[in-house]
């Protein structure tokens, strides 16, 4: 699974394939599917009771690369665009997301602990989604079903009974990430000891919904989506969705801080007439669009938008009080996409629930910045 050489973890991308014709994957909506493959991560070992094992879920945009550096090149045959294989070349040699939280003798301790990691189904980094080939040479793209965080989740199951692991010492995941660890012990309390939901919500505000619609939007006015179907990745209008979300994901202080209005400098002190906001958000988008796929991020935000814990259950305050195990909440001070207010509900309505607050300018991102901190609260958790 890994080896680890010049005190990094050399990993790869390991796939298999659930559902058959006979008995295919029903998604909320209703649509079924067969043949649906997980990419997945791991690090660590397995201990001899199936019982310590730690499930890491991504964010919007994330995969399954969580800790150590690719060792390899990838390819996903069954894909088209293969962005596995583009994400790999960008980001060759570069350290996984998490990689200051998940390692040896790190917070999430591989010498203790079996930790995965699986790319959710309906991205487009090596897991099934609108990218997968439907037929020879043609993908799903926009026929693709739609996805729930709840589909996801029932999906991520599907890999942990494979991976023969009895228990899940814990589940741990910021943003779409912590939707999906809100999931688990409401789908699967059995297998569940204990959950890290990171700023995140038990059903998507008002708020963020409004942020969504203005990047699912902007892919769709792009002349190239063509509902949908699109020969090229409309990349005008997922540099414009991702322009949207990098500033959600920030805040006032941080922008004011790195930026403020400083022009993009060149030589000898001369300055282009642009800012150097502008030109961060203009690098974000375009390095955006070559490795991620229009229609990915719209399922995967309308899954977000869809996020509900209460559908077909009860009222939050119940459902959040059906939680019967350990968790930890985790808020971010600046958080301008899901406030700490919703870190503390979540709190205050799990019966065994502590919160801990990352005191940060960064906003939204806080928890993919501030390892320091993050780290503190997961090992005083977990030990």
């Amino acid at each position: 699974m890994f080896i680890e050489t010049n005190n990094y973890l050399q990993v790869k991308t390991n796939f298999v394939d659930f559902f058959s014709e006979v008995q295919p994957f029903e998604f909320e909506s209703g649509e079924k599917l067969n043949n649906i493959r997980v990419a997945f991560q791991t690090y660590g070992e397995l201990n001899e009771s199936n019982d310590n094992a730690v499930l890491v879920c991504h964010a919007l945009t994330g995969n399954a690369h969580a800790a150590g550096v690719l060792a390899d090149i990838e390819f996903d045959s069954h894909s088209n665009p293969d962005f596995l294989k583009k994400y790999s070349v960008m980001f060759r040699n570069k350290i996984g997301w998490w990689d200051n939280i998940i390692g040896p003798g790190k917070a999430i301790d591989t010498d203790k602990y079996f930790v995965i990691c699986s790319n959710i189904i309906g991205s487009c980094y090596g897991s099934s989604g609108p990218t997968t080939l439907k037929v020879k040479n043609k993908s799903y793209q926009n026929d693709f079903p739609k996805v729930t965080v709840r589909d996801m989740v029932k999906v991520q199951k599907k890999l942990i009974d494979y991976l023969g692991i009895k228990k899940l010492k814990t589940i741990i995941g910021g943003s779409l990430g912590g939707m999906q660890v809100l999931e688990w012990p409401l789908l699967f309390p059995e297998i569940v000891e204990s959950i890290i939901p990171i700023a995140t919500s038990a059903k998507h505000s008002a708020w963020a919904i409004a942020l969504n619609q203005l990047a699912k939007e902007s892919i769709k006015n792009d002349p190239n989506w063509n509902e949908g179907f699109y020969s090229e990745n409309p990349t005008k209008g997922l540099s414009l969705a991702r322009k949207v979300a990098m500033v959600s994901y920030r805040s006032f202080d941080s922008f004011e801080e790195k930026f403020s209005r400083n022009k993009v400098q060149i030589t000898d002190g001369i300055h282009l007439n642009k800012f150097e906001m502008n030109n961060y958000l203009d690098y974000q988008g375009d390095k955006f669009i070559n490795r991620f796929d229009a229609n990915s991020y719209i399922r995967l935000a309308d899954a977000m938008d869809n996020h509900d814990i209460t559908k077909n259950r009860d009222d939050v305050e119940t459902v959040l009080g059906s939680i019967k195990c350990n968790a930890l909440s985790v808020g971010i001070s600046s958080d301008v996409l899901y406030p700490v207010e919703e870190q503390l509900s979540i709190a205050g309505n799990i019966a065994y629930c502590e919160y801990r607050e990352i005191k940060s300018n960064k906003g939204h991102d806080a928890f993919l910045i501030e390892f320091e901190q993050l780290g503190k609260f997961i090992r005083e958790f977990l030990y």
